[in-house]
């Protein structure tokens, strides 16, 4: 009760007033209500589109030109251009409505003469993954909606065709159902389905850390339906108290496994997509301690008739090992193929790709200290390296293979970019790049099959997005999709800072990758304070030369008003090897924090830098580091902005926490020790905590506890709580607020301008 007091009246004395809504005579100026309060900086998007078989063509959605009702599906012809209306707006509106169908996604039957349209989504966990289906023939145009008089609204997720485009299947409250087409008829092929038993779909840290949503998958003939089942019932719910949405307060239950805490079980199986028994794959261990990461079908060896197998990724609880194991979908009984192992964690591949009639599939590990992809016998299990080199895959795209090539992202001389290169499949020749070199930054692509053709889209970090349709491998632009060329005049115009990227180093032959920005007046003959914006966690990266929308844009504000902002990526990071990302296993919070200080001590000593003003802001990851960094080093940071931090491992979930922390039981002193609650009594400057009490994902439940040791200790600090607001913080204006609140913390807690300069507080 003590502690709700005292964070109520923080609450209260750190409510700044909100700016007014005004825009700025100057264009140059930037403001909060610029930035955050409508879409004057918001980037054209293109899509949702999809490559057609063959490659060939790709259909995407375009508001209706004629009465500015719904969309139509348009079909390019990639190379040409040549454009045609596939599915007017007009026939997507349900008999007896006069709006068209709202299309969230959509897919095309294999034929590419059906259509699946999603639509009325709403939020399962973190994302809108159930909601409502419909699909479309184009012959007749017969449109129906999906999971007959039985299904409520909204409640159907992952519909998708089966191979002959005849039926369609989906997940509908925690059991499976397969819907015939032409009949109408619909088969519920499990009844077991609950909140606590889940089918063809996954719970909250599956989703989140494994980064699984949909939980089944057609067999390649369509006569089986391959899914997870996940057993919640041991897993504990975690309440999340509403006090506002009605007179009297209730509690949300969250079904959240902290670490150490009981894990679901979950395990595999195949049922016949008529009906009937599931048969259940054969997997050891305990499934309450193990995880299956991934599971796909694997086509058969030569293309022939043979006995049907899943390829299933058996994860222990550590996380240090991966068995890639083939199961026969007949009987259940499951072999080993290939086993990844690593002394701290090991990463879970993306569904591997199987080439050569079958017989190999790619594999991305950091076996031999770098992130690469491999050639691995699906027979013996024996490994051939693709990408050799003392650098890190950042990302695969996939396979030509006709062609003979495997894709991947990676940027060998500068981590802080991303560029497409390919390798010969047969692990001979040098690796080619196809990202143009005139082009610096950070190139994406989505390829077509074949990868002829690319959706490609480029950005630097002051320079919005271009979104191209290019020709591969000679990376000809066939013609711009998005060029955003009003919001690149609209960032052109402003008073910008100067923009840098540069090693910092820290001593012991360690150098940081970081990127600053002056401010667009910058004396070097005065100091000026340091804000330093950080994330830090494994695998992170924030030194990013892309465009960083919001966020770029408040650090230009900052900027204008008299910041240096700077980010700096500790060790841990991502884009260095394994020996550097692992360095922080079993100490999160330790390693980090040190090389963030460090850093900011150097850039301290630089001759145009105020050492007694510098700050430090952070989200999520990056709330923690910035309480432990103000909190372990006080003689450091004057000021910090926490916002959504955990605050102790303890708190956290499960899958993430124990794959770089290891259980808690194991690992006590490593668990405090990087906790900023345990340094809570060294804090000397000024720290404003924010978190929204609806946070499913850091627990509200993180601050508190940080609240309680703060005032144990009698440390002033400063609290700000956005009732019922989850992990991001941005709904119903907090986003608005939230950065105006940091604005103003910081102009009077950090001041702005060259020493001796006043203050800046503009609008």
């Amino acid at each position: 009760m003590n502690a709700r007091i005292v964070m109520a009246v923080a609450a209260l004395l750190s409510l700044a007033a909100p700016l007014p809504a005004q825009q700025p005579a100057d264009p140059a100026t930037l403001t909060i209500d610029r930035i955050f309060g409508g879409a004057e900086f918001r980037p054209a998007t293109f899509g949702p589109a999809r490559w057609l078989a063959g490659g060939a063509a790709y259909t995407t959605v375009e508001r209706n030109a004629g009465t500015r009702r719904g969309r139509d599906i348009v079909r390019y012809d990639a190379e040409s251009g040549d454009r045609d209306i596939l599915v007017p707006a007009a026939r997507l509106i349900p008999a007896g409505d006069s709006t068209p169908l709202e299309i969230e996604d959509y897919g095309w039957s294999a034929d590419g003469r059906k259509l699946l349209v999603f639509t009325n989504s709403q939020p399962v966990w973190r994302t809108n993954d159930r909601g409502d289906y419909w699909v479309l023939e184009l012959d007749g145009w017969r449109l129906r909606k999906l999971g007959g008089a039985a299904a409520r609204p909204s409640t159907l997720m992952f519909a998708k065709f089966s191979p002959d485009g005849g039926r369609v299947g989906y997940v509908r409250e925690h059991n499976l159902f397969v819907e015939d087409l032409a009949t109408g008829r619909v088969t519920q092929l499990t009844r077991d389905g609950s909140r606590t038993l889940v089918n063809g779909s996954f719970d909250w840290v599956y989703e989140e850390e494994l980064a699984l949503h949909d939980g089944w998958r057609w067999s390649p003939d369509g006569r089986s339906i391959a899914y997870w089942q996940l057993d919640i019932s041991g897993v504990r719910n975690f309440e999340l108290l509403n006090e506002t949405d009605s007179l009297y307060s209730f509690a949300v239950p969250v079904q959240y496994p902290k670490a150490g805490e009981t894990n679901s079980a979950s395990r595999v199986g195949v049922v016949s997509a008529a009906g009937g028994l599931t048969r259940w794959m054969q997997v050891p261990g305990d499934p309450r301690d193990n995880y299956i990461a991934r599971m796909e079908w694997a086509p058969a060896v030569g293309g022939g008739a043979a006995t049907p197998e899943l390829m299933i990724q058996h994860l222990n609880r550590l996380q240090n090992t991966v068995h890639v194991m083939l199961a026969d979908a007949r009987t259940g009984a499951a072999r080993v193929v290939f086993t990844d192992q690593d002394s701290a964690w090991v990463e879970t591949s993306e569904a591997p790709v199987f080439v050569n009639d079958g017989r190999d599939f790619i594999w991305q590990s950091e076996r031999d200290g770098w992130d690469h992809l491999w050639l691995v016998s699906r027979e013996t299990g024996q490994t051939r390296l693709l990408t050799p080199g003392a650098f890190d895959v950042l990302g695969y795209r996939g396979v030509d293979e006709a062609g003979g090539w495997v894709y991947y992202m990676a940027s060998p001389d500068n981590i802080a970019q991303r560029y497409l290169y390919r390798a010969r499949l047969d692990g001979t020749g040098q690796a080619e790049r196809l990202s143009p070199a005139a082009q610096a930054g950070t190139h994406g692509y989505t390829p077509a099959p074949g990868f002829r053709f690319a959706f490609h889209t480029f950005s630097n970090f002051d320079t919005p997005p271009v979104t191209e349709l290019v020709r591969l491998p000679e990376h000809r632009v066939l013609r711009t999709l998005v060029d955003n060329a009003a919001l690149r005049t609209r960032v052109g115009a402003l008073r910008r800072g100067p923009s840098e990227f540069r090693m910092v180093d820290i001593g012991g032959g360690i150098q940081l990758n970081a990127w600053f920005i002056r401010p667009p007046d910058f004396d070097g003959s005065r100091r000026y304070p340091v804000f330093f914006s950080n994330y830090g966690g494994p695998g992170s990266q924030t030194v990013l030369d892309a465009w960083g929308g919001s966020n770029y844009l408040w650090y230009q504000l900052l900027a204008q008003r008299g910041y240096i902002v700077a980010s700096v990526d500790n060790r841990g990071t991502n884009g260095h090897g394994r020996a550097w990302r692992k360095i922080v296993y079993r100490q999160l919070g330790v390693v980090e924090t040190q090389d963030q200080a460090a850093a900011a001590r150097a850039v301290g000593r630089l001759p145009y830098v105020d050492s007694t003003r510098i700050g430090v802001y952070g989200h999520s990851y990056g709330g923690f580091m910035a309480l432990n960094c103000i909190l372990q080093n006080p003689d450091v940071y004057s000021t910090a902005i926490a916002a959504a931090p955990v605050t102790h491992w303890k708190f956290y979930d499960t899958i993430y926490t124990e794959r770089y922390n290891g259980l808690p039981r194991d690992n006590t002193a490593g668990y405090d020790r990087g906790s900023p609650v345990t340094y809570a009594a060294n804090l000397r400057g000024s720290l404003l905590i924010v978190h929204g009490s609806g946070d499913d994902n850091v627990h509200f439940q993180n601050t508190e506890t940080m609240v309680n040791a703060l005032v144990r200790a009698q440390r002033p600090f400063q609290l700000m709580v956005y009732p019922n607001r989850n992990h991001g913080i941005a709904t119903d204006g907090a986003a608005r607020h939230r950065f105006d609140l940091y604005t103003r913390f910081l102009a009077e807690h950090l001041p702005p301008g060259p020493s001796g300069a006043a203050a800046r507080l503009v609008p």
